[in-house]
């Protein structure tokens, strides 16, 4: 797999070869503009070296009393070079950002799809905003390392080594000095270096960290105004901003230390550069003309040198965000590296039969609680699931603990078609079972099998395909309904999605929109778009169809009504019955009217199965706890 062959070659190769391997992987599907930037750069260095003679030329003829059409000449051949000069830099300008973002884009895609095959631990453990900061924003620093860094480097290092040339030619007490000043300008701004790296890369950590704060409190402000915490998170925000402050402020400091020892070199070198060519003029060693074309020289020095200076900065930032991009690539699932199509187990058509075999499972994401636990919204990790809405997950294993189990030897066997009914107190693991038959997490030991195939032998594609999932909170996206639906799927037909909702009975709410299938929806969990119109149990229904355009074998209802009001959860009811219908169904449920269509119920308690069976035998049998939660209020005895 392409992204495991980067990774190899990340942990293979140290330091500086790494990033030109990184460099070499990303620019080599350009070959042909990075040979086209690279000629245009040679000439622009051969004018830029060309004129200063023009000019000598001009001076000495003019000296001598030379020709005036020689000095016209001259003077036109110096202008031309100039705006010659000018149109190339303009090209390849243009050349730089179509590489840039050639290079960035391709590298931004490899490490999201890398970042979205990480099983669901890695993103307990770093919050969207932190992910967004590093496949977002240190890519964005390493949009001046593909495009302008490394020709602007090699041109600025080409044109210095051309000046010596050329001052070494006229006199070689003028090249030697110059070059023994240049030499010292290099080594000082490789001494450098590395402490502006690493402080660098810890204000890039501390931005992340910033980013990671603001996303989490600012999808959390109705939990924080509720609570009043919004001192809370105002101070804290004080103390990640006056960190990164710090952080920023120390690598600036350092990197521009460069600046400084530069210019003090460099008014050293230029110094003596024009003291030499004053002394070359009156000891009668040098023409006016050449003089002027040492002095020039040495002027010309300044430009190549501030720029390998900057590019020298831009390479200590770029070199802070590719540690932490090859930091990145080199975290490997947990769920391991996937089998290859041809080795996969196939799922059968039709409903699945689902089975448990003795399994057990601990968190083992890190943080206090598994992924949700006491960790919470205004201390911890961002709790989304990476697509997969939580709903009341959120709070599901609130009891748990990172070396905890939280299922442990469950074993049933559902059969396909039927409905079964998960029950239990909040903390009990019901949650739990839809991670694992998505293959979120694995199981800590045992086996779990669908239609008879073990979920680790199957493609994470076509097992998520064909198990379908609604729960309490609904992500919507910033898009059409029509999208939100087909999860942007073009392949998806209007005549697909029409069905479908035909199908669930939810047409005429589908038209009932203001612009129907085209109404614009706000982004955001569980309807909370006002904006949109659609309240939660709306969003609900079109969490309904979303699986339904899937056909999936299995269907997964995790308290998907638990926010409904009367006339919605009417219409979800009939959604309900159409689902189900030649599909296996789980339903995790509190309310006693929404489980009273499963065949099959199975009551959980501190992670153990306590009672499993046919409904209507558990039911009519006075000594069983579901018929004592029927006679109690299973609301009032499961909250």
């Amino acid at each position: 797999m392409r992204t495991s062959a980067l990774e190899n070659r990340f942990k293979s190769t140290p330091g500086w070869r790494t990033n030109l391997r990184f460099l070499e992987k990303y620019m080599s599907p350009q070959r042909r503009r990075v040979m086209g930037l690279s000629g245009l750069i040679l000439l622009s260095i051969g004018l830029q070296l060309i004129n200063p003679q023009v000019i000598r030329y001009f001076l000495d003829t003019a000296r001598s009393g030379g020709p005036q059409r020689s000095l016209l000449l001259a003077a036109a051949a110096f202008i031309i070079f100039a705006l010659f000069r000018q149109g190339i830099d303009l090209v390849s300008i243009y050349i730089n950002q179509l590489v840039s973002w050639s290079a960035t884009n391709r590298l931004r895609a490899d490490l999201a799809r890398h970042c979205l095959k990480l099983d669901l631990s890695f993103h307990k453990r770093h919050t969207p905003g932190e992910l967004i900061d590093r496949v977002d924003g240190d890519i964005n620093r390493l949009g001046n390392f593909f495009s302008q860094l490394w020709p602007r480097l090699l041109g600025n290092g080409l044109l210095v080594a051309g000046i010596l040339a050329l001052l070494m030619l006229e006199d070689p007490r003028v090249g030697g000095g110059m070059l023994l000043y240049t030499a010292i300008t290099l080594g000082v701004l490789g001494l450098i270096q590395r402490p502006a790296a690493a402080r660098w890369a810890a204000e890039r950590q501390a931005s992340a960290e910033k980013f990671s704060f603001l996303e989490e409190r600012i999808s959390g402000v109705e939990d924080l105004r509720a609570v009043g915490a919004e001192p809370y998170a105002l101070n804290r925000l004080l103390v990640l901003m006056r960190r990164y402050l710090e952080k920023l402020r120390a690598a600036f400091v350092v990197s521009n230390l460069t600046f400084n020892l530069t210019n003090l070199v460099y008014a050293v070198g230029y110094a003596i550069g024009l003291a030499l060519g004053v002394y070359l003029y009156t000891r009668g060693q040098a023409s006016l003309g050449t003089a002027y074309l040492i002095v020039y020289y040495v002027g010309m020095l300044s430009e190549p040198l501030q720029g390998i200076r900057h590019q020298i900065q831009d390479l200590q930032q770029a070199s802070a965000s590719l540690q932490r991009v090859r930091e990145l690539f080199a975290i490997q699932s947990r769920l391991g590296n996937g089998l290859p199509a041809s080795a996969a187990a196939r799922l059968p058509d039709g409903p699945l039969e689902v089975s448990f075999e003795q399994v057990s499972f601990a968190y083992q994401d890190g943080l206090p609680g598994g992924p949700n636990g006491v960790h919470s919204k205004l201390e911890g990790a961002s709790l989304n699931a990476g697509g997969v809405s939580q709903g009341s997950a959120a709070v599901d294993e609130v009891d748990g603990t990172s070396e905890s189990l939280v299922l442990e030897e469950i074993s049933f066997r559902l059969q396909a078609g039927k409905v079964l009914g998960v029950l239990g107190r909040t903390g009990s693991g019901k949650s739990t079972l839809t991670r694992l038959l998505f293959r979120l997490y694995d199981p800590t030991q045992g086996a779990i099998r669908l239609g008879g195939v073990d979920v680790r032998d199957m493609l994470p594609a076509e097992l998520r395909q064909r198990v379908g999932l609604v729960t309490q909170e609904v992500q919507l996206f910033e898009a059409s309904v029509r999208d939100n639906l087909s999860f942007f799927n073009p392949a998806v037909t209007s005549a697909q999605i029409e069905a479908a909702l035909q199908n669930l009975q939810l047409w005429t709410w589908a038209q009932s929109l203001p612009q129907g299938l085209d109404t614009r929806l706000s982004g955001g969990s569980g309807g909370s778009s006002v904006s949109s119109g659609l309240s939660a149990g709306e969003a609900q229904l079109l969490a309904f169809a979303r699986v339904f355009l899937k056909n999936p074998g299995l269907v997964i209802l995790d308290e998907a009504s638990s926010r409904l009001d009367p006339i919605t959860e009417s219409l979800m009811e009939q959604a309900v019955d159409r689902l189900f219908a030649g599909r296996t169904g789980i339903l995790i449920a509190h309310r006693l009217k929404t489980v009273q269509r499963a065949d099959e119920i199975l009551i959980l308690e501190n992670g153990r199965v306590t009672e499993a069976g046919p409904r209507p035998a558990l039911a009519a049998d006075r000594s069983s706890r579901f018929y004592a939660l029927l006679q109690t209020g299973m609301e009032e005895v499961l909250a």
